[in-house]
């Protein structure tokens, strides 16, 4: 098992280093010849996709195999010796890291062929290529990772690839910005992320994942507090949540399979995997998980609103991103992990659908702009069913997969608001615990649904600090109140954007069609899980819809949709947005937050670094400079007589002599 792992982690590394060495070489040895050519004599597509398909297929057996028996596997390949704390490089299999390696392998592969024609022709596709697949292995290395140290390094890697691949156009300056400006965010909240992970290491005395939950009791409530808020910074920068989220929509400059891999099942869900992964520490330390609540209020009622007002398209995708995102933190915060990660499967299904549709669109129109589209739907049957699927999932259209996760979040939220916040686990029974696809009920003192090995008694241990813990009660409400919010903003963000692209009257002047086989069937394929992924949730009773969210949340979904049609009918070539009147400006600028950060934070630090450059130039460098010059000037008379001319040095010598000589005679 460990074994099959780590070949779908190595896969795509192997394929990026095989992609900078061999790619264009290996094009011109199948004869390629210039695009358009075909994909099988395309030496990087080949490098990228076939590696990608392998490790999709091992990442499916891994998948199957712990479905059938489930419990946690780990293997250690190597142990580094620090002196204090080792780290143990190895890999770590359950049932919760197995379902999420799959769905990256399936996202990562559908991006890898969908470029192969997206980016045909692109001087840099090699490279880009390479990125994907060291990406794709970073991430993988992030879920499958036993060890934080481990989890660590897939986490910076990714970060440094997502820089690459931002700045892919990198001869734009816009493009290198934005680059830039996801590299430091992202490393500012990385910075207390690292130093959260040796605190809870040192504390634990080991950087395994299994050690460090099962030390969770010994562990003072402070220590668990600080470590889990450090933790937690890394996370808000990494999953684009407030107050670090400002680099997601400018992240958009990149190439849009790109924007699909980032956006869905890769990077900005590391960050909700990651407070999964380490569920024990955050629910033994409240405060944080209160913490995580607020934010994830914030973020996902204003990016909801920030995308409602957006013009382009990619940008109203990445602001709903974040919100959905801020669904998943607010799961996290009532305690509903397994609803949350639900909720993270079927959200990156059909956010890669709606990502590569967008990018189908923009091939076709040549624009991102809503207000160029319209009546799509005719010349683009596949893309528009394909994103018609997707965005009902957004939305919550039952019976697509968005309706069954988002409920499952929602019925979590409303049972902890109404239990005075305490976490869902211990307010859906009496010690009834999920493990991977075990179910516990051990101090029910009813009988286990499986024989309670060492492994299931491990997994035990794991969760037991998380009896007795709560969130403050108006911190529940607020998550509460603020998905029911979310679910209504959401439904009408997508059905205007939906509208305006597919409906209507065609605003442009390009001619409307496919853009090709290879994109568009992509984009079908990806529709398959975004519709029927709610539908493995149904064996779970945390997952299964419940009637009374489920009505709720149907009803909120077709009024926030409705709303949105009955003003975009009334004139079909305007945008439904118009009706913000003048909150419109303020949302499409996002509340002015760039601004209110570019006045508060850059500009001052701006101003400092120009005044250390100063100080710097005329103090210290003059200081150092002047020193050099004066010995210069004082060494001058003195290097006369060491100037290397022996008749100066025999003229000295005479001299000496003769004034010695005259001296002694005189005063003799």
């Amino acid at each position: 098992m460990i074994l099959l792992a780590s070949l779908t982690v190595l896969l795509p590394f192997a394929a990026a280093l095989a992609g900078f060495l061999l790619g264009p070489r290996l094009t011109r040895a199948l004869r390629g010849g210039t695009p358009p050519r075909s994909p099988l004599r395309n030496g990087p597509a080949l490098i990228a996709c076939v590696p990608a398909a392998a490790a999709l297929v091992l990442a499916a057996i891994v998948a199957f195999t712990v479905w059938r028996e489930p419990g946690t596997r780990t293997g250690a390949l190597a142990v580094v010796d620090t002196g204090t704390v080792p780290i143990r490089v190895g890999l770590q299999v359950d049932g919760l890291s197995a379902v999420v390696a799959l769905m990256v392998c399936c996202v990562a592969l559908a991006v890898q062929v969908y470029s192969v024609v997206y980016l045909d022709g692109d001087r840099r596709y090699s490279s880009y290529a390479a990125f994907v697949s060291l990406f794709t292995s970073a991430m993988l290395l992030v879920v499958l990772a036993a060890d934080l140290i481990v989890l660590y390094v897939g986490w910076e890697v990714m970060g440094i690839c997502s820089y690459f691949l931002i700045g892919h156009h990198w001869e734009e300056r816009e493009y290198s910005r934005a680059a830039v400006k996801a590299f430091l965010t992202t490393r500012l909240g990385d910075a207390g992320f690292l130093v959260g992970v040796i605190v809870l290491g040192v504390s634990a005395g080991s950087f395994e994942l299994d050690d460090v939950l099962r030390s969770i009791g010994g562990l003072s409530e402070t220590t668990l507090t600080v470590a889990a808020l450090l933790l937690l910074a890394g996370v808000v920068g990494k999953s684009a949540q407030f107050p670090l989220h400002t680099w997601l929509p400018d992240a958009m400059a990149g190439p849009t399979p790109i924007s699909a891999l980032i956006h869905a099942a890769t990077m900005v869900a590391a960050g909700v995997y990651v407070v999964a992964r380490l569920f024990g520490v955050f629910a033994a330390a409240p405060a944080a998980l209160a913490v995580l609540g607020v934010l994830a209020v914030i973020s996902m009622v204003g990016a909801a609103l920030a995308a409602l007002a957006q013009d382009d398209l990619k940008r109203v995708l990445a602001y709903s991103t974040i919100s959905q995102l801020g669904v998943m933190a607010a799961g996290l915060a009532v305690g509903a992990h397994t609803p949350a990660i639900f909720h993270l499967l079927s959200h990156g299904a059909f956010k890669a659908l709606l990502f590569l549709a967008a990018g189908c669109v923009i091939v076709t129109t040549g624009t991102n702009m809503l207000a160029r589209y319209g009546g799509l739907r005719h010349g683009m049957p596949i893309t528009f069913w394909s994103a018609t699927i997707g965005f009902g999932a957004l939305a919550g259209v039952p019976p697509l997969s968005g309706w069954f996760s988002k409920d499952s979040v929602i019925e979590a939220a409303q049972h902890s608001a109404l239990h005075g916040g305490t976490l869902y686990d211990e307010v859906r029974g009496p010690g009834l615990m999920v493990v991977g696809s075990v179910r516990l009920s051990e101090t029910t003192g009813s009988p286990p649904h499986v024989p309670l090995t060492p492994a299931i008694s491990d997994a035990l241990l794991k969760l037991e600090p998380t009896y007795g813990q709560s969130i403050p009660t108006g911190i529940a409400w607020l998550v509460y109140l603020g998905l029911l919010l979310t679910v209504v903003l959401t439904a009408a963000y997508a059905a205007r954007t939906w509208l305006m692209t597919f409906f209507g009257e065609p605003r442009g002047t390009h001619d409307v069609r496919e853009p090709s086989k290879v994109m568009s069937w992509t984009v079908a394929a990806l529709a398959v899980p975004a519709a029927i992924l709610g539908f493995f949730g149904l064996g779970a009773d945390e997952l299964r819809p419940h009637l009374g969210s489920a009505l709720l949340g149907a009803v909120l979904t077709a009024l926030g949709a409705g709303a949105a049609f009955v003003v975009w009918n009334r004139d079909p070539a305007l945008d439904p947005a118009r009706a913000l009147g003048p909150v419109r400006p303020v949302l499409a600028r996002a509340f002015y937050l760039d601004e209110l950060y570019a006045a508060a934070i850059v500009r001052p630090l701006r101003a400092l670094a120009r005044l250390v450059v100063t100080a710097d130039a005329r103090g210290i460098d003059t200081a150092v400079v002047e020193t050099g010059r004066s010995a210069r000037r004082i060494a001058g008379p003195l290097r006369v007589p060491q100037n290397g001319n022996p008749q100066t040095y025999l003229t000295g010598l005479v001299a000496g002599v003769v004034v010695i000589a005259a001296v002694v005679v005189i005063f003799q």
